[in-house]
């Protein structure tokens, strides 16, 4: 019997994908394949997008993975398709069909409801989410046909336009915080208009400040002659926040996790407080949080510098 030839050692691999997820798969079924081409020792992705949803998934490998609880906490765009006038059992084409109604709505009717959910609301999560209740996932619960009392949640959402009206398929844009349900949005949508809704289709076009250019589907990934090519930088998830350049004196004392006093170092500091990142010869050592009086303390550090 011959041995199985042993498996080829994962690399060292550091840096963030932009996979457009297709319909049909888990995002941690995209992470797993996207890892194998890559063959990436560790990695992780920012934030679940259900089978049915398409779009941006940012993937963390290496050393980004540190950083990956930035994007899970980030605002989220979508474009959604909201079909109106039938609900179903999980508020997208997933679930079987429970209720249709007829479905005459006008163009200001539509804007009138939309204007009701802007800004800070509650909303209540949907049965069919991996929300735990007692160790157990809800859409476990949803599946034996069990339906919980969830309370609802504060979430805000930023932005909500219409982007087309062909009845009885509405598309919007929305931007939102972290924990919004869009398949609960379509639903309250149309439950506001008086013929109920599910979802049709959602895509998810920005993350944080990661947009959907140079964002690759799996097919092009498997294709590529130089896959690691296709990887942004771990910098490219720490964009929005100010940059210091730190001495090489100042760096290894970063490095080793110092809190270093810098107002009257030769650095150059952000006007105000608040999160930064930190380099040397334009090499990534890690974020910090800038504190008053120009103290920088040091938050995630990174073993490997990255430039």
């Amino acid at each position: 019997m011959n041995a199985r030839p042993p498996k080829k050692p994962r690399d060292l691999v550091d840096g963030v994908l932009l996979i457009d997820k297709p319909v049909g798969l888990s995002s941690n079924d995209a992470l797993i394949k996207a890892k194998r081409v890559v063959n990436a020792k560790k990695a992780g992705h920012t934030g679940t997008l259900d089978p049915f949803a398409t779009g941006l998934l940012p993937l963390c490998f290496g050393e980004a993975t540190k950083f990956s609880q930035d994007l899970l906490e980030a605002d989220k765009t979508y474009d959604a398709v909201v079909h109106l006038g039938i609900t179903t059992t999980t508020g997208d084409t997933e679930g079987e069909a429970v209720e249709t109604r007829p479905v005459n709505v006008t163009v200001e009717q539509i804007e009138a409801a939309l204007a009701k959910f802007r800004g800070p609301i509650l909303q209540v999560p949907p049965m069919y989410s991996a929300l735990k209740r007692d160790g157990k996932a809800l859409y476990e619960y949803a599946r034996e046909g069990i339906t919980l009392e969830r309370e609802a949640r504060p979430v805000t959402i930023h932005k909500l336009e219409m982007l087309a009206y062909d009845a009885p398929m509405l598309t919007i844009r929305v931007t939102c915080s972290k924990g919004t349900y869009v398949r609960v949005l379509g639903e309250d949508i149309g439950a506001e208009l008086g013929c109920g809704a599910h979802l049709n289709a959602l895509r998810r076009i920005q993350v944080g400040s990661l947009t959907v250019d140079g964002m690759v589907t799996l097919e092009q990934l498997q294709a590529h002659d130089n896959p690691l090519s296709l990887l942004a930088p771990v910098d490219a998830l720490l964009s929005s926040f100010p940059r210091v350049e730190l001495t090489p004196e100042l760096a290894a004392r970063f490095l080793n996790g110092q809190r270093l006093a810098l107002n009257r170092e030769p650095v150059t500091l952000p006007e105000t407080p608040g999160r930064v990142r930190v380099y040397h010869d334009d090499k990534l050592l890690g974020t910090a949080i800038l504190q008053d009086w120009g103290v920088l303390a040091p938050e995630r550090l990174i073993a490997r510098p990255q430039g």
